[in-house]
């Protein structure tokens, strides 16, 4: 009967030792907290006309379901201006600049975030048309601060390009960014944009 139960012992150990182990060698069964998902699932958000606001394109843009305390997109824009913010919310908000003819803003925009010294950029998403990162603030003196000191400042972004009527808009959140759901949802937005077909007179 011991040994019954001592083998029963032994069958269990062997289970969660293959249960612990079975991620292979080299892998990790913990999720990157920093991976990003701005996938082509667009069931929290609503297709939202830009065409009444001198824009020719659709975008999608957060919904109610969404969770993030999103209401009606209002749109700011003085008629013939270059500059647009789309509000969803209090807590989404996304600007839009017509840059005429500019080809390399992705890389003028990394150019600029390379010479910011007091913030380290780590880039999540790193792609022709668009730029998403992490920015961390570099504290003086951090190792040496107590644990209980609120040193760590970190904050989301996202800045991206767009073609629309043969020109360059871009799109980016606001200057001290947002965290990292709420750029997920704003990164979609980006990527969602569509230039409205030009309609036969």
């Amino acid at each position: 009967m011991k040994f019954d139960k001592l083998g029963m012992v032994l069958g269990m150990f062997v289970l969660i030792a293959s249960l612990l182990y079975s991620c292979g060698p080299g892998e990790e069964a913990v999720v990157n907290p920093d991976q990003i998902n701005i996938d082509n699932d667009y069931y929290e958000f609503q297709t939202f006309d830009l065409s009444k606001y001198e824009l020719a394109a659709h975008i999608s843009l957060p919904d109610e379901t969404a969770n993030i305390g999103a209401s009606k997109p209002e749109v700011k824009h003085n008629e013939q201006d270059i500059y647009w913010s789309i509000n969803v919310g209090p807590n989404f908000q996304l600007y839009i600049t017509d840059q005429g003819s500019y080809n390399d803003l992705i890389e003028v925009e990394k150019k600029e975030l390379a010479d910011i010294s007091n913030f380290k950029i780590e880039y999540l998403v790193d792609s022709s048309d668009m730029i998403l990162y992490k920015r961390t603030l570099i504290v003086d003196g951090v190792e040496k601060a107590s644990p209980k000191v609120g040193v760590s400042h970190v904050s989301y972004h996202v800045f991206g390009v767009k073609k629309i009527g043969g020109y360059t808009y871009s799109f980016e959140s606001r200057t001290e960014g947002y965290e990292k759901a709420i750029i997920e949802l704003m990164a979609k937005s980006i990527k969602s944009v569509k230039e409205k077909p030009v309609s036969a007179s």
